[in-house]
């Protein structure tokens, strides 16, 4: 039985809490109860923590000082997401509790639980049940009982407060209706559990590799919105390979387990689901042929697709070479010129980042959806515009807590956030930017003013699920309001259309709407017709946003 332990045990821990979660990450992910290609809890909250775990790793032998600082540091700066910026503050209280100590018994452990919770929950704005926050105050309450108790014996200890966090996570789905609905239990809560099941299975001396690895920045400054291409890394199977089977035999569990095993035998990142007369397949393999000869068993091929991804690789390669001696040229530029008032705007899209330096932005932040710019992102942006003042618009509700963040950490310059949570509501806010008015002025008039403006964004379902009693399919095309889904379709166009006469009232009078990458500009002015002779009264501009992921932008005021 032991009842303490040292800086040493503890950095093991958490990297082992690390990579367990990394480990974890796309099944987090898919708990998103949106069924939206931008359900990314799992890689938020990966990058947030091995931003500090890279520091943890290089340290040999950590005092619980230097330890403490490594970990609430590198969280805070790493810090992406709402979930990766609770996490943070989760580490930021617990090693506030800890950081004089030489070594950690339960009173300690209980007493930087609730230090942890309590610095979580201050950092939310309006804290909700049902979520990480809850998870955490879970372990935190069971951590008190056991220390009030007299627990003495760390293994018990951590078990029992682990197993009380995993109950208070299966009932999540009581607390949040959507969870329940979508039948998954909270994101951020599973994403916790994880990184406590890790340092525990670290201090019960399981055999774990404790090699971290430089974490690949969702957004990053020399590549605009392309992930970092790795120059040395092995493709094992080089042919991406998916297709349809048109079912002409029975395809029973067997059938399936068998083409699954086969599959296994000749590549890997096999995917194979079979619904009803057809079966979906994906596999990587060095032989496309083979995996076609025996899906040809099973039936007639349609939708084929084979990728090269080793020449994919080599292309991205010569793209990241000439993005990044585009940025050696651009970072010889002469230095901003000093002004007052300067601004930032997190964007995605060549169009809609045009439209923001049309109107007065001086940094773009490339991020969005499935890419959240951590704190560190804002940090830099921050120390890049030379202004006396900066407003920063998140355009975003999962990267305005990343951006409170950035203005907490910093000193010397004034941090004004605007919590807008849409493309449409920072375009708004800065349109209304007077500069003869003073920053307390502006600050508010641009707050009041966001909140008249209605959105819409028109993106794809990643899987089948009920939300609102809506039952939505793989592939079906989603319109997304302010609160909910409001149209669910087969056509991209008339889910659009639909989601605009939901959002639609007598006082609204302007449409604008913005066309994302995927969309053909005759498109857009079709629907910019359709929406037309539908509101007749309503002024409707059409804007190239040259956004991914979601085809249609579209506000209301």
């Amino acid at each position: 039985m032991t009842n303490t332990i040292d800086a040493k045990v503890l950095a093991k821990m958490f990297l082992a809490g690390a990579k367990n979660l990394e480990s974890k990450k796309e099944w987090i992910n898919d708990l998103n109860v949106f069924p939206v290609p931008d359900g990314d809890t799992g890689t938020n909250m990966t990058l947030t923590i091995m931003s500090a775990a890279k520091d943890v790793a290089a340290m040999e032998n950590p005092d619980m000082l230097s330890l403490c600082k490594a970990v609430s540091s590198g969280s805070l700066r790493g810090a992406r997401g709402n979930s990766g910026v609770i996490l943070s503050q989760l580490f930021r209280g617990f090693t506030k509790s800890i950081r004089d100590k030489d070594e950690l018994d339960i009173p300690m452990f209980a007493d930087a639980f609730d230090r942890a919770v309590e610095t979580a929950y201050k950092a939310v704005m309006k804290p909700k049940e049902g979520t990480i926050l809850t998870v955490a105050k879970g372990a935190a309450t069971r951590a008190r009982q056991l220390a009030d108790e007299g627990c003495e014996d760390l293994g018990s200890f951590f078990g029992e407060v682990i197993r009380y966090a995993d109950d208070v996570l299966e009932h999540t789905p009581e607390m949040l209706p959507v969870l329940k609905q979508a039948g998954v239990v909270d994101s951020g809560g599973q994403g916790l559990m994880q990184v406590l099941k890790g340092a525990y299975d670290a201090y019960l001396g399981k055999e774990i590799d404790f090699t971290i690895s430089e974490p690949a920045h969702a957004a990053s400054e020399k590549t605009g919105m392309e992930a970092q291409v790795q120059p040395n890394v092995e493709i094992k199977y080089g042919y991406c390979t998916e297709f349809i089977i048109m079912l002409s035999r029975n395809f029973n569990i067997k059938h399936e387990m068998d083409f699954k095993e086969y599959l296994e035998s000749i590549g890997d990142s096999i995917v194979v689901v079979a619904d009803d007369d057809v079966v979906k397949v994906h596999v990587h393999t060095n032989d496309p042929g083979l995996a076609i000869q025996r899906a040809l068993r099973y039936g007639a091929l349609s939708n084929l697709k084979i990728d090269n991804m080793r020449l994919e690789h080599q292309e991205k390669l010569f793209k990241a070479k000439e993005q990044e001696a585009g940025y050696k040229e651009n970072s010889q530029e002469a230095p901003m010129p000093h002004k007052e008032v300067g601004f930032i705007a997190v964007s995605a899209g060549n169009g809609i980042n045009e439209i923001f330096k049309g109107l007065g932005v001086d940094y773009i932040i490339e991020g969005g959806q499935t890419m959240n710019p951590s704190t560190e992102d804002m940090l830099n942006a921050i120390e890049k515009v030379n202004a006396d003042t900066i407003f920063i618009l998140p355009n975003n509700k999962n990267i305005i807590l990343a951006a409170n963040q950035a203005q907490m950490m910093v000193e010397e310059k004034k941090i004004v956030v605007i919590p807008t949570k849409t493309v449409p509501q920072g375009i708004t806010a800065i349109i209304n930017y007077v500069p003869d008015m003073s920053v307390e002025e502006n600050e508010e008039t641009m707050k009041q003013e966001i909140g008249s403006v209605k959105t819409g964004q028109v993106t794809y379902a990643v899987r089948d699920t009920v939300i609102e009693d809506k039952e939505i399919k793989q592939g079906d095309y989603m319109g997304l309001g302010d609160a909910g889904i409001l149209s669910v379709g087969g056509d991209v166009s008339e889910a659009a259309f639909q989601m605009v006469c939901e959002m639609m009232n007598d006082d609204l009078e302007l449409i604008s709407i913005y066309y994302g990458q995927d969309i053909e500009e005759e498109a857009a002015e079709d629907l910019k017709k359709q929406i037309k002779g539908k509101f007749p009264s309503c002024d409707i501009e059409l804007q190239y946003g040259g956004q991914p992921i979601y085809y249609y932008i579209i506000s209301a005021e």
